[in-house]
């Protein structure tokens, strides 16, 4: 008995530590692994309940003393030991969807998201647990408090001392310096899953949307507009020269020239545009407007191209042909074609420009390129 309590050591030390160990295996490992110790819990909690009840078929005999064993002590501890199995498997369950539900508002605080899913389902267990031992043995309110007082002292020690292994230890075998929110992102299997599925469709170099996306978004984004009577406008935009930039700085600096212009892009464009790589050089711009605001886009990225200082250093600029869904192309195919089109006349007309439909030109005001 402590001040605040009864207090049962094996529950609020070593059952707190099962669960927190079963929550490191998953965070480490995955849904799978962590599959076998639950089992193995189960399993020998089986056995000892088994052994219980092979026990209880023995005939009772009088102690040397006279006195008679207590049986009833042996019932009123297996129907505690099968609710308590029970309740292990539902905690091991529950920790780990708590712990994944926590992530979409504590992942930046690995600390709080750990706590407070250890905590949760050890009051959950504690009341659970209390509630048999109340019905079956009488057990006193003291009994409850006493336990979850000390089982939520364990989740605070449990939880700093997890995350004193995932910082201090576990990542001792990294030989780069890692900040601190590597440090902790360390993904659960769905969040792995959630990052791989974050990157699927996206190109390995500039991290836009590939080509296969912009088939797949494209057909989709043109089916809506024509559905819902809204506008809709692509770009091809491409770097003018681009095979001189490798032959002449190397394929490394061609690179980063593609990832420059990625982020230029990224950053050009509004906040329901979306911006693909189709091609080596070649990138598409899928926008929610008409065709004049469309081609001023395109005249804002041509000029942002000559003044950015990751680009301006190659003296790099672009060209870019425009279409907009109309009654004449009504797929996705139709307005790339023409796309394509006034970009080749973009290119043949002496590069750096933009062709849009005839009469559309927007008033420009050409931009002074840095020098490198």
């Amino acid at each position: 008995a402590l001040p605040f309590g009864l207090v049962s050591p094996g529950s609020a030390v070593l059952f707190s530590g099962k669960l927190v160990m079963i929550l490191l295996l998953y965070m480490k490992e995955d849904a799978a692994t962590v599959r076998q110790p639950i089992y193995g819990l189960l399993l020998g909690n089986a056995l000892m309940i088994g052994l219980v009840l092979i026990l209880r078929l023995h005939a009772v005999s009088p102690l040397p003393d006279g006195r008679m064993p207590d049986i009833a002590f042996i019932d009123e501890m297996g129907w505690l030991m099968v609710w308590g199995t029970s309740l292990l498997f539902i905690d091991a369950i529950l920790i780990i969807l708590l712990y994944e539900k926590l992530g979409a508002y504590l992942r930046a605080r690995p600390f709080m998201r750990i706590l407070a899913s250890v905590a949760c389902v050890l009051t959950f267990d504690q009341a659970g647990f209390f509630t048999a031992l109340h019905f079956v043995a009488g057990a006193p309110i003291e009994v409850f408090f006493g336990g979850w007082l000390a089982k939520m002292g364990a989740a605070l020690a449990y939880s700093g001392m997890l995350i004193a292994y995932l910082k201090w230890i576990e990542d001792n075998d990294v030989a780069v310096p890692r900040g601190l929110s590597d440090i902790f992102d360390t993904l659960t299997y769905r969040e792995r899953y959630e990052a791989l599925v974050k990157y699927v469709g996206r190109d390995g170099l500039t991290g836009l949307l590939h080509r296969g996306s912009f088939d797949a978004d494209g057909e989709s984004a043109v089916t809506a507009a024509i559905r819902m009577g809204k506008p809709l406008s692509l770009l091809i935009v491409d770097v003018d020269h681009f095979k001189s930039i490798n032959d002449r700085f190397g394929h490394a600096e061609g690179d980063k020239v593609l990832k420059s212009m990625a982020v230029l892009l990224a950053e050009t464009i509004g906040g329901n545009d979306q911006v693909f790589r189709i091609g080596g050089e070649e990138f598409a711009i899928l926008t929610q407007q008409s065709h004049a605001p469309a081609r001023l886009l395109g005249e804002t990225i041509r000029n942002a191209t000559k003044t950015s200082g990751h680009t301006a250093r190659f003296n790099i600029t672009v060209s870019a042909g425009v279409s907009t869904v109309s009654e004449t192309t009504r797929s996705l195919a139709d307005i790339f074609a023409l796309a394509d089109q006034r970009l080749y006349k973009a290119k043949f007309s002496g590069r750096d420009r933009v062709v849009g439909e005839p009469g559309s030109e927007p008033i420009i005001i050409q931009a002074t390129p840095r020098s490198a």
